[in-house]
């Protein structure tokens, strides 16, 4: 499955398998309703500390799963396995913040997994 960088996509092997994940608008939405943000600046302020919980990593996930176009759930998305365990899943979350934001987040790789 190859992913479209110029659209923000990102892939990754999840649950043993090859998966595209995007943060399209809707995915965005999501989560700024998820996080009571106010704006994607928030979101990006949010994420550039670089201090994730298990939850956000779930949540940005599970936002990228569907905006790829997935049906699943974030309990579905705390089910899977990842390469290198939650260091793999922090990871994924970088990629797919910077492919977002571009470098604005580059900062954003979680230091707590």
């Amino acid at each position: 499955m190859s992913a479209n960088r110029r659209r923000g996509e990102i892939s990754a092997e999840l649950d043993g398998r090859p998966r595209r994940l995007c943060l399209t608008l809707g995915a965005l939405a999501e989560l700024e309703a998820a996080y009571a943000a106010d704006d994607l600046a928030a979101l990006v302020d949010r994420f550039s500390t670089g201090r994730l919980s298990a939850l956000d990593i779930m949540r940005v996930i599970g936002a990228g799963l569907r905006g790829a176009g997935e049906d699943i759930d974030d309990e579905a998305v705390g089910a899977m396995q990842c390469a290198n365990g939650a260091a793999g899943f922090a990871a994924v979350v970088s990629e797919l913040l910077v492919a977002t934001f571009g470098t604005a987040t580059a900062g954003a790789t979680p230091q707590n997994p």
